[in-house]
């Protein structure tokens, strides 16, 4: 299952959803919104994207783990709009067999979404500037904003 939402992620419901009876490992990746990305602090982030283009990538990327790992299920969730420091962005529940597998499993969900999926952020600092961000767009600059989640 994957989806993007305005509404606060229900993690403890999308861990269940995941739960599998011949899975014994269930990962969870929570993303939340931090206040300092090096120096820079956010007060908060705004989310965007054209959700048919994100959720055909979010779609792919399960497929991809389902055909590396014996994924018992997958969940994952991207919240849209304004966030504040510390709301959940995303979710990523995963369940395999085994808890190696899982990990790799939602280690890889994880780092392809933040790669790949089209949602933009823009980080909102305490003096009225903002940033445009895609997550897999990298400022090697010191200091520069990179990152804002996970």
């Amino acid at each position: 299952m994957t989806r993007l939402t305005p509404d606060p992620i229900d993690y403890h419901a999308l861990t269940d959803s995941v739960v599998r009876p011949e899975c014994g490992g269930v990962v969870l990746f929570l993303g939340t919104v931090r206040e300092l990305t090096g120096d820079v602090r956010t007060v908060f982030l705004d989310y965007e994207a054209y959700p048919p283009m994100a959720e055909k990538k979010l779609a792919e990327i399960e497929g991809d783990a389902r055909a590396k790992w014996p994924v018992g299920d997958v969940a994952i969730v991207h919240r849209l709009g304004r966030l504040h420091v510390g709301d959940v962005s995303v979710a990523v529940a995963v369940s395999c067999p085994h808890r190696a597998q899982a990990f790799e499993a939602g280690r890889f969900l994880i780092d392809r979404v933040k790669e790949l999926v089209p949602i933009w952020k823009r980080e909102n600092a305490p003096d009225g500037q903002s940033t445009w961000v895609h997550p897999s767009i990298r400022n090697p600059e010191p200091g520069s904003v990179e990152d804002n989640v996970g």
